[in-house]
């Protein structure tokens, strides 16, 4: 009868399956609650933001109607109308000579 020679170490095998010793897997972090927090700060940041930009819109409105200049008055000329008569005659010889 064969016996079995092989008493004590046993062979290891030639591919080894991955992961074969496997870690303890890690409770889920939770990332949601962190992502709401981040956006819940974000959101009072930006109406933050608005209420500055609004009471700077306002300011620049009030201090743009007070400081605001008086529409020109338009000015007429009165040209006065030339005192003696042209004569047609007199500037027609004239444009020849020229």
């Amino acid at each position: 009868m064969a016996k079995n020679k092989q008493k004590g170490k046993k062979q290891k095998n030639v591919f080894q399956v991955a992961n074969k010793h496997l870690k303890p897997k890690n409770k889920a972090k939770p990332v949601t609650t962190t992502l709401k927090h981040i956006n819940a700060v974000k959101n009072e940041k930006v109406e933050n933001l608005n209420q500055i930009f609004t009471e700077v819109q306002r300011d620049v409105k009030s201090v743009s109607k007070s400081v605001a200049p008086e529409p020109k008055k338009q000015t007429q000329v009165v040209r006065e109308p030339p005192k003696e008569s042209v004569n047609m005659d007199n500037a027609a010889e004239l444009f020849s000579q020229l």
